[in-house]
Protein backbone atom coordinates (compact mmCIF):
# COMPACT_ATOMS: atom_id res chain seq x y z
CA UNK A 1 0.00 0.00 0.00
CA UNK A 2 1.04 3.74 -0.52
CA UNK A 3 -0.70 6.73 0.43
CA UNK A 4 0.47 9.76 -1.21
CA UNK A 5 -0.40 13.56 -0.43
CA UNK A 6 1.26 15.38 -3.18
CA UNK A 7 -0.15 18.36 -5.81
CA UNK A 8 -0.63 15.79 -8.87
CA UNK A 9 2.28 14.93 -11.00
CA UNK A 10 5.00 15.57 -8.70
CA UNK A 11 5.65 11.95 -7.92
CA UNK A 12 5.54 10.86 -11.61
CA UNK A 13 8.59 13.52 -11.69
CA UNK A 14 10.54 11.38 -8.78
CA UNK A 15 9.52 8.22 -10.21
CA UNK A 16 6.89 7.14 -7.77
CA UNK A 17 3.36 7.70 -9.52
CA UNK A 18 1.08 5.31 -9.80
CA UNK A 19 1.94 4.42 -13.39
CA UNK A 20 5.51 3.54 -12.80
CA UNK A 21 4.91 1.87 -8.97
CA UNK A 22 2.05 -0.61 -10.45
CA UNK A 23 3.60 -1.60 -13.08
CA UNK A 24 6.53 -2.93 -10.99
CA UNK A 25 3.72 -4.38 -8.64
CA UNK A 26 0.25 -5.21 -10.11
CA UNK A 27 -1.43 -5.64 -6.40
CA UNK A 28 -0.09 -1.82 -5.32
CA UNK A 29 -2.76 -0.25 -3.49
CA UNK A 30 -2.28 3.11 -4.41
CA UNK A 31 -3.91 6.40 -2.33
CA UNK A 32 -3.16 9.77 -3.80
CA UNK A 33 -4.70 12.46 -1.42
CA UNK A 34 -5.11 15.69 -2.81
CA UNK A 35 -7.20 19.39 -3.28
CA UNK A 36 -9.03 18.79 -6.48
CA UNK A 37 -7.85 15.23 -7.46
CA UNK A 38 -6.12 13.83 -10.70
CA UNK A 39 -8.53 14.72 -13.29
CA UNK A 40 -10.71 18.06 -14.61
CA UNK A 41 -9.24 21.25 -14.90
CA UNK A 42 -8.29 22.13 -11.73
CA UNK A 43 -6.17 19.21 -11.18
CA UNK A 44 -2.89 21.01 -11.46
CA UNK A 45 -4.47 23.77 -9.25
CA UNK A 46 -3.03 23.75 -5.05
CA UNK A 47 -5.56 23.99 -2.35
CA UNK A 48 -6.22 23.54 1.06
CA UNK A 49 -9.18 22.36 3.45
CA UNK A 50 -9.68 26.04 3.43
CA UNK A 51 -9.57 26.41 -0.09
CA UNK A 52 -12.27 23.47 -0.44
CA UNK A 53 -14.72 24.64 2.01
CA UNK A 54 -15.38 27.79 0.29
CA UNK A 55 -15.47 25.98 -3.28
CA UNK A 56 -17.92 23.14 -1.83
CA UNK A 57 -20.66 25.32 -0.82
CA UNK A 58 -20.59 24.84 2.68
CA UNK A 59 -19.42 27.68 4.04
CA UNK A 60 -21.82 29.93 2.05
CA UNK A 61 -24.08 28.13 3.92
CA UNK A 62 -23.16 29.23 7.43
CA UNK A 63 -22.94 32.87 9.85
CA UNK A 64 -25.11 35.77 9.72
CA UNK A 65 -27.31 36.80 6.95
CA UNK A 66 -25.13 39.73 5.47
CA UNK A 67 -22.06 38.74 6.92
CA UNK A 68 -19.48 37.01 5.53
CA UNK A 69 -19.07 33.49 6.06
CA UNK A 70 -17.09 32.33 9.16
CA UNK A 71 -14.26 30.03 9.15
CA UNK A 72 -15.46 26.54 10.46
CA UNK A 73 -12.61 25.93 12.45
CA UNK A 74 -12.55 22.39 12.41
CA UNK A 75 -10.47 20.65 8.65
CA UNK A 76 -13.48 19.22 7.29
CA UNK A 77 -12.09 18.50 4.34
CA UNK A 78 -8.57 17.03 5.54
CA UNK A 79 -10.33 14.48 8.70
CA UNK A 80 -13.54 13.37 6.13
CA UNK A 81 -10.78 12.66 3.46
CA UNK A 82 -8.59 10.84 5.36
CA UNK A 83 -11.74 8.78 6.58
CA UNK A 84 -12.75 8.11 3.51
CA UNK A 85 -9.91 7.54 2.02
CA UNK A 86 -9.45 4.87 5.34
CA UNK A 87 -12.95 3.13 4.00
CA UNK A 88 -11.55 3.31 0.18
CA UNK A 89 -8.23 1.62 0.96
CA UNK A 90 -9.96 -1.32 2.97
CA UNK A 91 -12.43 -1.50 0.12
CA UNK A 92 -9.47 -2.07 -2.57
CA UNK A 93 -7.46 -4.30 0.21
CA UNK A 94 -10.20 -6.48 0.39
CA UNK A 95 -11.22 -6.36 -3.16
CA UNK A 96 -7.13 -7.41 -4.27
CA UNK A 97 -8.20 -10.31 -1.95
CA UNK A 98 -10.46 -11.83 -4.83
CA UNK A 99 -8.77 -10.65 -7.49
CA UNK A 100 -5.31 -9.88 -7.08
CA UNK A 101 -5.56 -6.33 -8.56
CA UNK A 102 -4.53 -2.97 -6.76
CA UNK A 103 -6.25 -0.40 -7.66
CA UNK A 104 -5.06 3.45 -7.70
CA UNK A 105 -7.30 5.40 -4.88
CA UNK A 106 -8.02 9.50 -6.14
CA UNK A 107 -9.60 11.21 -3.21
CA UNK A 108 -10.03 14.90 -3.79
CA UNK A 109 -10.60 17.35 -0.51
CA UNK A 110 -13.18 19.25 -2.87
CA UNK A 111 -15.18 15.90 -4.02
CA UNK A 112 -15.63 15.21 -0.27
CA UNK A 113 -16.88 18.12 1.12
CA UNK A 114 -19.64 17.99 -1.99
CA UNK A 115 -20.39 14.22 -0.88
CA UNK A 116 -21.37 15.78 2.26
CA UNK A 117 -23.88 18.08 1.01
CA UNK A 118 -27.45 15.88 2.58
CA UNK A 119 -29.93 18.51 1.70
CA UNK A 120 -28.63 21.55 -0.35
CA UNK A 121 -28.37 20.07 -3.42
CA UNK A 122 -31.58 18.28 -3.55
CA UNK A 123 -33.24 22.00 -2.74
CA UNK A 124 -31.59 23.32 -5.59
CA UNK A 125 -31.81 20.38 -8.24
CA UNK A 126 -35.15 19.40 -7.12
CA UNK A 127 -36.66 22.84 -6.12
CA UNK A 128 -34.46 25.49 -7.44
CA UNK A 129 -33.98 26.61 -3.73
CA UNK A 130 -30.64 28.34 -2.97
CA UNK A 131 -29.52 27.40 0.67
CA UNK A 132 -28.95 30.80 1.98
CA UNK A 133 -27.44 31.73 5.75
CA UNK A 134 -29.29 31.39 8.65
CA UNK A 135 -28.37 32.54 11.30
CA UNK A 136 -28.80 30.32 14.62
CA UNK A 137 -31.94 28.55 13.32
CA UNK A 138 -33.19 27.11 10.52
CA UNK A 139 -36.04 28.49 9.13
CA UNK A 140 -37.35 25.69 7.15
CA UNK A 141 -37.03 23.16 10.65
CA UNK A 142 -38.85 25.08 13.35
CA UNK A 143 -38.01 24.82 16.00
CA UNK A 144 -34.27 23.78 16.02
CA UNK A 145 -31.37 26.22 16.78
CA UNK A 146 -29.53 27.88 18.35
CA UNK A 147 -30.48 30.11 21.70
CA UNK A 148 -28.70 32.68 24.03
CA UNK A 149 -29.69 31.64 27.60
CA UNK A 150 -29.09 34.02 31.34
CA UNK A 151 -25.46 32.42 30.97
CA UNK A 152 -24.43 30.62 28.02
CA UNK A 153 -25.90 29.33 24.77
CA UNK A 154 -28.11 26.04 24.07
CA UNK A 155 -29.51 24.12 21.25
CA UNK A 156 -33.03 22.64 20.94
CA UNK A 157 -34.11 20.34 18.75
CA UNK A 158 -38.32 20.65 18.86
CA UNK A 159 -38.93 20.58 15.22
CA UNK A 160 -40.97 16.90 15.30
CA UNK A 161 -44.60 17.72 15.82
CA UNK A 162 -44.75 15.97 19.47
CA UNK A 163 -41.93 17.23 20.47
CA UNK A 164 -43.26 21.13 19.72
CA UNK A 165 -46.50 20.45 21.35
CA UNK A 166 -44.44 19.07 24.65
CA UNK A 167 -42.07 22.03 24.10
CA UNK A 168 -45.08 24.75 24.01
CA UNK A 169 -47.01 23.59 26.86
CA UNK A 170 -44.04 23.79 28.63
CA UNK A 171 -43.07 27.44 27.99
CA UNK A 172 -46.67 28.00 28.48
CA UNK A 173 -46.85 26.15 31.42
CA UNK A 174 -43.75 28.36 33.25
CA UNK A 175 -44.60 31.58 32.12
CA UNK A 176 -45.33 31.65 28.53
CA UNK A 177 -48.94 33.80 27.17
CA UNK A 178 -51.63 31.99 27.53
CA UNK A 179 -52.55 29.62 25.06
CA UNK A 180 -49.17 29.07 23.18
CA UNK A 181 -48.98 25.19 23.59
CA UNK A 182 -52.80 24.92 22.37
CA UNK A 183 -52.21 26.71 19.31
CA UNK A 184 -52.99 24.84 16.64
CA UNK A 185 -51.29 26.81 13.98
CA UNK A 186 -47.98 25.76 14.99
CA UNK A 187 -48.87 21.80 15.48
CA UNK A 188 -47.49 20.98 12.26
CA UNK A 189 -43.93 22.27 10.63
CA UNK A 190 -45.71 24.03 7.85
CA UNK A 191 -47.70 26.40 10.15
CA UNK A 192 -44.47 26.45 12.50
CA UNK A 193 -42.33 27.75 9.67
CA UNK A 194 -45.11 29.74 8.32
CA UNK A 195 -44.93 31.66 12.16
CA UNK A 196 -41.34 30.89 12.84
CA UNK A 197 -40.83 35.06 13.76
CA UNK A 198 -43.67 34.98 16.12
CA UNK A 199 -42.95 31.67 17.63
CA UNK A 200 -39.06 33.07 18.34
CA UNK A 201 -40.47 36.19 19.66
CA UNK A 202 -41.82 33.67 22.30
CA UNK A 203 -39.00 31.22 22.77
CA UNK A 204 -35.91 33.40 22.80
CA UNK A 205 -36.82 36.09 26.25
CA UNK A 206 -38.47 32.76 27.67
CA UNK A 207 -34.70 30.99 27.31
CA UNK A 208 -32.89 33.93 28.08
CA UNK A 209 -34.67 34.77 31.07
CA UNK A 210 -33.37 30.97 32.31
CA UNK A 211 -29.94 29.56 33.32
CA UNK A 212 -28.53 27.28 30.99
CA UNK A 213 -28.81 24.54 33.44
CA UNK A 214 -32.86 25.28 34.00
CA UNK A 215 -33.67 25.26 30.79
CA UNK A 216 -31.45 21.68 30.04
CA UNK A 217 -33.60 20.22 33.09
CA UNK A 218 -37.14 21.20 31.98
CA UNK A 219 -36.32 20.11 28.29
CA UNK A 220 -35.25 16.79 29.74
CA UNK A 221 -37.66 16.56 31.88
CA UNK A 222 -40.46 16.53 28.48
CA UNK A 223 -38.07 14.66 26.18
CA UNK A 224 -37.06 17.30 23.95
CA UNK A 225 -33.41 17.11 22.74
CA UNK A 226 -31.56 19.56 23.92
CA UNK A 227 -27.48 20.88 24.74
CA UNK A 228 -25.94 23.06 25.63
CA UNK A 229 -23.34 24.86 23.85
CA UNK A 230 -19.59 24.14 25.46
CA UNK A 231 -16.33 24.99 25.40
CA UNK A 232 -13.19 22.45 24.87
CA UNK A 233 -12.90 22.27 28.89
CA UNK A 234 -16.60 21.66 29.44
CA UNK A 235 -16.32 18.23 26.56
CA UNK A 236 -13.03 17.21 28.15
CA UNK A 237 -15.00 16.76 31.68
CA UNK A 238 -18.11 15.77 30.12
CA UNK A 239 -18.79 12.46 32.05
CA UNK A 240 -20.39 11.01 28.70
CA UNK A 241 -17.31 11.62 26.82
CA UNK A 242 -15.22 10.27 30.10
CA UNK A 243 -17.52 7.30 30.10
CA UNK A 244 -16.61 6.96 26.36
CA UNK A 245 -12.92 6.74 27.01
CA UNK A 246 -12.91 9.77 24.71
CA UNK A 247 -10.15 11.42 26.08
CA UNK A 248 -6.60 9.65 26.29
CA UNK A 249 -3.67 10.49 28.34
CA UNK A 250 0.11 9.82 26.65
CA UNK A 251 3.75 10.05 27.97
CA UNK A 252 5.34 11.82 25.21
CA UNK A 253 9.34 11.72 25.69
CA UNK A 254 9.66 15.27 25.31
CA UNK A 255 6.34 17.04 25.45
CA UNK A 256 5.34 14.68 28.68
CA UNK A 257 2.13 14.71 29.64
CA UNK A 258 -0.67 14.93 26.88
CA UNK A 259 -4.66 14.08 26.50
CA UNK A 260 -6.07 13.96 23.67
CA UNK A 261 -9.65 13.08 21.53
CA UNK A 262 -9.40 9.25 21.31
CA UNK A 263 -10.79 7.23 18.16
CA UNK A 264 -14.30 6.96 17.81
CA UNK A 265 -14.59 3.04 16.68
CA UNK A 266 -15.82 0.74 19.29
CA UNK A 267 -15.61 -3.33 18.42
CA UNK A 268 -16.99 -5.71 20.52
CA UNK A 269 -13.66 -7.48 20.87
CA UNK A 270 -10.74 -4.96 19.83
CA UNK A 271 -9.37 -2.03 22.10
CA UNK A 272 -8.74 0.48 19.48
CA UNK A 273 -7.25 2.91 22.26
CA UNK A 274 -4.24 5.17 21.11
CA UNK A 275 -1.25 3.60 23.47
CA UNK A 276 1.64 5.23 21.23
CA UNK A 277 2.62 8.08 20.70
CA UNK A 278 2.79 9.71 17.27
CA UNK A 279 6.28 9.62 16.18
CA UNK A 280 8.64 12.50 15.34
CA UNK A 281 9.31 13.28 11.44
CA UNK A 282 10.73 10.84 9.83
CA UNK A 283 11.47 8.95 13.40
CA UNK A 284 10.98 5.32 11.50
CA UNK A 285 12.54 5.83 8.23
CA UNK A 286 15.64 4.03 9.22
CA UNK A 287 13.94 1.01 10.40
CA UNK A 288 11.71 1.26 6.86
CA UNK A 289 14.59 1.87 4.69
CA UNK A 290 15.93 -1.46 6.47
CA UNK A 291 12.81 -3.62 6.18
CA UNK A 292 13.25 -2.72 2.05
CA UNK A 293 16.64 -4.19 2.24
CA UNK A 294 19.46 -1.63 2.57
CA UNK A 295 22.45 -1.83 4.43
CA UNK A 296 23.65 0.16 7.40
CA UNK A 297 26.08 1.40 5.13
CA UNK A 298 23.80 2.47 2.54
CA UNK A 299 21.03 4.08 4.93
CA UNK A 300 23.74 5.73 6.78
CA UNK A 301 24.92 7.48 3.39
CA UNK A 302 21.27 8.35 2.79
CA UNK A 303 21.12 10.13 6.31
CA UNK A 304 24.28 12.12 5.43
CA UNK A 305 23.12 12.89 1.82
CA UNK A 306 19.65 14.34 3.48
CA UNK A 307 18.19 11.99 0.98
CA UNK A 308 16.36 9.75 4.14
CA UNK A 309 15.47 12.04 6.65
CA UNK A 310 16.54 11.53 10.32
CA UNK A 311 15.95 14.05 13.02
Amino acid sequence: MFIENYRPGALDRLGLGHAELSARNPGLVYCSISAYGHTGPDAHRAGFGLIAEAKSGIMQMVGTPGEAPPLLRISLGDMYTGIHAVAAINAALLGRVKSGKGQHIDMALYDTLVSMHEYAVQCYTLGGVLPAQTGHDMPTSTLYGVFRAADGDLVIAAQVDDAWKRFAALVEQHGGPPGFGSDARFHDSGGRNAHREAILAVVKPWVAARPVAEVLRLLDGIDVPSAKVQRIDEVMADPQIQARGMVVEQQHPRLGTLRLPNLPFRFSDCDTTIHQVAPDLGQHNAQVAQALGFSPAEIDAMQTDGVLFSR
